[in-house]
């Protein structure tokens, strides 16, 4: 028997009203997500992607369209989001950050210490609790903002390019960490990237999205067995056809938008 439909999203269409005309970059979007899914989204720049994720956090609101988000009726929020950067909150110590959505839930005091606790260990930032952002590096800060979002036990989780202003040995380190608290608590994660080495690591399925305006235009189903490293995924031959098919669909994509920008 097949997992629920977590995230569901109907005819969702996105468009910015301006001055000058509108700019539609969202058209019509259709997808599931099922519970436990690890989907990763994959684009040129300015398709929409962090359009489509602002949305199901309740940042922007859809011009056509809905979507849904299951629950399954514990008092818990229905998503948290992590970005790039500039995710922490520099007057809080990195205890402080990872409890703060818990303190804001009113939650018993045993139960935030315990998942702060627990949140910081697997993200290896026992040592750094009393540490405010300041004095953190890049790699250390989306720790502690990948700690947090999993502290507050969402429904879903929403990532957006977390790791791609880090270098390569920090990334890898923070994928891996990342897979095995996902493992573990069985989130839905929505994911962007532009690595598409990232993507086929993280995925269990990736999404193709065309240039603006914003379409899901193809699905890419990746059923390597976990866990997965990086260099198993650069020596499997089907997983460097399917690196040479996102290649090659972010190139169309990319040219398609200077013809039209031309």
């Amino acid at each position: 028997m097949g997992r629920k439909a977590k995230i569901i999203i109907r005819n969702l269409t996105k468009a910015f009203y301006k001055k000058q005309g509108s700019v539609t970059a969202l058209d019509d979007i259709n997808l599931t997500i099922d519970d436990g899914e690890f989907v990763c989204i994959v684009g040129p720049s300015g398709c929409g992607k962090s359009t489509l994720l602002r949305i199901l956090a309740g940042l922007e609101n859809p011009s056509i369209g809905e979507f849904t988000i299951a629950t399954d009726g514990e008092d818990r929020p229905l998503q948290s989001m992590v970005f790039q950067e500039r995710g922490v909150i520099p007057w809080l110590t990195v205890e402080k950050n990872v409890e703060f959505g818990l303190k804001m839930r009113h939650l018993p005091k045993e139960l935030i210490k315990e998942r702060t606790a627990y949140y910081l260990k697997k993200t290896g930032l026992e040592k750094f609790s009393s540490l405010y952002p300041k004095e953190l590096s890049g790699g250390m800060k989306q720790r502690v903002s990948i700690a947090r979002a999993f502290a507050n036990d969402p429904e879903i989780l929403l990532m957006d390019e977390p790791f791609a202003a880090l270098d390569e040995q920090n990334k890898f380190i923070l994928q891996e960490e990342l897979l095995s608290i996902w493992s573990e608590t069985g989130k839905t994660i929505l994911f962007i990237t532009h690595s598409i080495d990232e993507a086929l690591l993280l995925s269990d399925r990736i999404l193709l999205m065309s240039s603006q305006p914003g379409r899901i235009i193809r699905e890419i189903i990746v059923d390597m067995p976990r866990p997965r490293k990086i260099e198993d995924i650069r020596e499997n031959p089907v997983m460097a056809g399917q690196f040479v098919e996102i290649w090659k669909h972010l190139q169309e994509e990319v040219q398609q938008s200077r013809r039209e920008d031309g």
